[in-house]
């Protein structure tokens, strides 16, 4: 009972840490772009890390509520995740003084999301 109900708050401070992410950033490229530059614009532009915060204050709730096992299992696949990141992008850095096309940091949550995804869902499949 107490997993389901941790489960539940996590996913809703989630959920709304992403829409709170979600609106700032279209208002941000809506907005953002067209305007002058100066620290006005940046400002506008950085705002969605308003939400980004929201998401790590969720995240570090999360993982004081969790018992020690569930926090452990999660810090082992981050662990690893973070390992599989390191690996890609460093490939991809020597790849680009290859001649490969040069990406923007962004890519880097991207993998590192991808990355604890494929590391929770193969532990899962191995454990069965």
């Amino acid at each position: 009972m107490h997993e389901k109900r941790v489960a539940r708050a996590y996913t809703l401070e989630l959920m709304i840490a992403l829409a709170v992410y979600t609106v700032l950033l279209m208002a941000a490229i809506r907005y953002g772009r067209p305007m002058e530059d100066g620290w006005l614009r940046t400002l506008v532009l950085v705002s969605p890390m308003i939400g980004f915060g929201l998401m790590i204050r969720t995240i570090v709730r999360h993982f004081a509520r969790i018992d020690e096992y569930q926090r452990m299992r999660m810090l082992e696949n981050l662990a690893i995740a973070t390992a599989i990141t390191g690996a890609v992008t460093f490939t991809y850095g020597f790849m680009e003084t290859a001649g490969f096309p040069k990406l923007s940091m962004f890519y880097v949550w991207v993998v590192m999301c991808s990355s604890v995804a494929v590391v929770n869902l193969a532990r899962r499949l191995l454990e069965k």
